[in-house]
């Protein structure tokens, strides 16, 4: 079945339990409440260790736990997962990046400042799939198909367990920087539905203008039902609409960007380009639902649809230049892409006991579908006849697997032993199709270059079809071996397709030397096989440069002949070696700590290359391989081997205040990576003058200091029968940009750490309905100003690095009705 046909039959699906649960509201119904349990770190958690009954603060690796409280007041206001996150986990990063391709269409998240693909996302336990579309032309996650956070309804989300630290041995491939179990609602009761509405609301003092834009509207809605006497159905559907931001300045038109001619001069002054938020509108449903098969078996099915539409902005092309016909666009142009992004996860299988084993056997199966178009674009070569609107490509990722796991427990003298074994089947596919014969055409017009400006369709040449599968088996073994000392000890091993077998191994333990006080730590190795995106993907575009020059270049795969000419080689998989020591405290019911440091040290880290640039390039590539026109190229590369250091501290104090309860909670994150061993750079490049380009200063400055290493957050949250009142400060730490403009000119800035406020009142005006008001980044502040070696002739006054953002104040009101 395809996927479109697929998405189409999930939407009718999501479509008839909307209505169905408009139906069967009922008139009467209990408030759901949460419990002030659940907003603690003494909640029992299920990822990290599979012995059960155990709680955060007893795992012996950090583990933090969020409800639904806790998102609905830290970023889920415009129904952004990511954003969530990013708000509430010191150790998680989620930048805005604009004008940066894909990164405007599916945002990248980190966490413990390590790549992207290097975090492992579970939905109910089972693994989540990434997206399709390769961020090529972004900052952080360069080179990456990540996983879209933001595809998971927030409206779904019963809690969510963050396990910070490598756990390959536990659940496969990509878990070196930890795991993000996202635990769907499972009420058999009563429902929810909540709309709000907000914007941003700034003093923009680049412009020097009050700026009111962003405006955002989110509505969601979900039911529950038994299904006979312990089964039910939970479901829901979510609407978000967000309006683009603009945080552009006044263009200076200066020679080195545009031919100095009456026409460019003319636009001195102006707004020509945009950068902020892309315009998105955004539809998702969701179900979760288990069914009595008899007393000891369950049946269980859950999933998640999401179809989103997002417009980004690309850079302005200049009346008077190569990538104009003027009789097309008299004032000039500027591109944007179109992202039509279709996600689907679903997962069914049994659970129960038989012959004292639990046993959980399961298919999943999750796909991305993402179309990038472009509009108000033109392929110069064409002249005149160009059309001015662009399909540039499709990409397509499936991943299915079949899991069968286990566990029991053993006596073991008077202590309890916990067996858990299993076996997983995965087969995963990555496919991009061609875009439209005019978006990479080679037309008449010399001089003028070829392909649709800001991207170039993906060629027949370049279109990538890759598959493979991958088998694994694991046992973990744990016990308390005292009253006060847990271990827990994990092997898997794994066999790709195409790169062999692997065995991860886990080792962790914990010890409260004293009541309330206890020491945990961990020893793991772990593997990230190379994405097939990262081994297959090819595209030819023409763009501009760092230096705001056109180029035409290329991305090769690696087994391309014309990347294997100039010294690529086939990929390796990473490999890291994870330490971490924790201490943790919980002084009666009102106190809890806990502070981890660790290292995680990683060998042949796959990157995109710098973008390989010289004189005799296109002169070598046209002579040795025939082919015409390309004057950069890239390819993925093993280029480096970093070492990750940091520390990360959680305190939670509760305590009843004014006929209510108040919850302090304190966190703080530090990292830094440092660059252990560089790949030389191939004889082959440094032969036609490409010398140091593997992993140049832009790519060590990604790895290394464009996220900030220093992340901490201070939250007073307050609550009471008629009112919750919460305020929150974040810092956020520096970051660096560096650019390689060539010849030298390597111009670099840091952008000073920034402290954010946000703050919100809800008025329960019954004990169904509550009304909220609030707002983020109170105090309106902004990054640090890019100097002009950095702002592109004033047109980008902030940086896109920085965490902060640059959208300044955001203000909103939600109303919330349970049922």
């Amino acid at each position: 079945m395809s996927f479109d046909a697929l998405s189409a039959r999930h939407s009718r699906l999501y479509s008839a339990l909307l209505l169905a649960g408009l139906v069967a509201l009922p008139a009467q119904a209990q408030q759901a409440t949460d419990s002030d349990q659940a907003r603690t770190l003494q909640q029992v958690v299920v990822t990290g260790v599979r012995a059960s009954g155990r709680t955060a603060l007893e795992s012996p690796v950090p583990i933090d736990v969020l409800t639904p409280d806790d998102l609905r007041a830290a970023g889920a206001v415009n129904g952004e997962l990511g954003q969530a996150l990013a708000t509430l986990l010191p150790s998680f990063n989620f930048p805005r990046q604009s004008n940066s391709g894909g990164s405007d269409h599916v945002r990248a998240a980190q966490l413990r400042g390590l790549s992207p693909d290097q975090v492992l996302v579970l939905v109910n336990g089972k693994r989540f799939h990434t997206s399709a579309l390769v961020n090529t032309d972004t900052k952080i996650g360069r080179g990456t198909t990540p996983v879209d956070f933001n595809a998971i309804p927030i409206s779904a989300i019963k809690r969510i367990e963050v396990l910070r630290d490598g756990a390959g041995a536990q659940y496969g491939s990509d878990a070196i920087a930890g795991v993000v179990n996202i635990i769907l609602d499972d009420a058999a009761e009563g429902g929810e539905v909540v709309t709000s509405y907000g914007a941003n609301h700034t003093s923009f003092t680049p412009t020097d203008r009050t700026i009111t834009d962003g405006q955002s509207s989110y509505g969601a809605a979900k039911f529950g039902t038994r299904l006979g006497e312990t089964g039910f159905l939970r479901a829901g559907v979510e609407v978000t609409r967000h309006a683009a931001t603009n945080r552009a300045g006044l263009d200076t038109v200066p020679g080195w960007l545009a031919d100095p001619t009456p026409a460019n001069l003319a636009l001195r002054g102006q707004r020509n380009y945009t950068a902020g938020d892309p315009k998105s509108e955004s539809y998702n449903g969701w179900l979760n639902s288990e069914v009595p098969l008899s007393a000891n078996a369950t049946l269980y099915w859950f999933g998640t649809y999401t179809r989103r539409h997002t417009i980004g902005s690309n850079y302005f092309r200049y009346p008077d230049s190569s990538a104009n016909i003027a009789s097309v666009y008299p004032a000039g142009y500027r591109p944007e892409s179109l992202g039509h992004n279709r996600d689907v996860q679903t997962a069914a299988g049994v659970k129960g006991t038989a012959a004292e084993w639990s046993y959980d056997a399961s298919l999943d199966w999750g796909g991305n579908a993402f179309d990038y178009d472009l509009r108000h674009s033109l392929n110069a070569s064409l002249g005149a006849d160009s059309p001015t609107a662009f399909h540039i490509g499709s990409y397509r990722f499936n991943q299915g697997s079949a899991n069968l796991d286990g566990s029991r427990e053993f006596a073991v003298g008077e202590r309890a032993l916990t067996l858990a074994v299993g076996g997983e089947f995965r087969r995963e596919s990555f496919v991009t199709h061609p875009g439209d014969p005019s978006s990479y055409a080679v037309g008449p017009v010399l001089g003028a270059p070829a392909g649709a400006q800001a991207g170039g369709g993906l060629q027949p040449q370049d279109a990538a079809n890759l598959s493979r599968h991958v088998k694994a088996l694991y046992a973990e073994v744990s016990s308390d071996l005292t009253d006060h000392v847990f271990v827990d000890a994990a092997t898997r091993y794994e066999h790709y397709s195409d790169f062999g077998g692997n065995w991860s191994g886990k080792l962790s333990g914990r010890w409260e030397f004293t009541p309330g006080f206890a020491l945990r730590g961990a020893a793991s190795n772990n593997l990230r096989a190379p994405a097939l995106s990262q081994i297959g993907y090819e595209s030819t575009s023409t763009g501009y440069g760092a230096d705001g020059k056109l180029v035409t270049g290329r991305i090769l795969s690696v087994n391309n002949p014309i990347a294997r000419g100039l010294g690529a080689v086939p990929l390796t998989p990473e490999k890291a070696r994870n330490l971490s020591l924790g201490l943790t405290a919980r002084l009666g019911g009102g106190f809890d700590a806990s502070l981890d440091i660790y290292q995680i040290s990683i060998g042949n880290r796959v990157t995109l290359s710098q973008t390989i640039r010289s004189a005799g390039l296109e002169n070598h590539i046209l002579q040795q391989f025939g082919v015409p026109g390309v004057q950069s190229v890239a390819f993925f590369t093993n280029a480096v081997d970093t070492r990750t250091r940091g520390a990360e501290l959680v305190g939670n104090y509760r305590t009843p205040l004014a006929g209510g309860q108040l919850l302090l909670t304190a966190a703080y994150s530090h990292n830094k990576t440092d660059i252990r061993k560089v790949r030389a750079t191939p004889a082959q490049l440094t032969a036609i003058g490409a010398d140091n380009v593997l992993f140049g200063d832009e790519e060590r400055n990604t790895l290394t200091d464009a996220a900030p290493r220093q992340r901490g957050s201070f939250t007073a949250r307050w609550d009471a029968s008629r009112w919750s009142l919460l305020g929150r400060t974040i810092r956020q730490g520096a970051t660096t940009r560096v650019f390689d403009f060539g010849g030298g000119y390597v111009p670099r800035q840091t952008y000073a750490a920034r402290w954010q406020l946000d703050a919100e009142a809800e008025f329960h005006a019954t004990p169904r309905l509550g009304l909220a008001l609030g707002g983020y980044n109170l105090t309106n502040q902004y990054p640090t100003r890019s100097n002009d070696d950095i702002n592109y002739a004033e047109n980008f006054p902030y940086d896109v690095i920085s965490p902060i953002g640059s959208n300044g104040a955001y203000w909103y009101g939600r109303v919330r009705y349970t049922f």
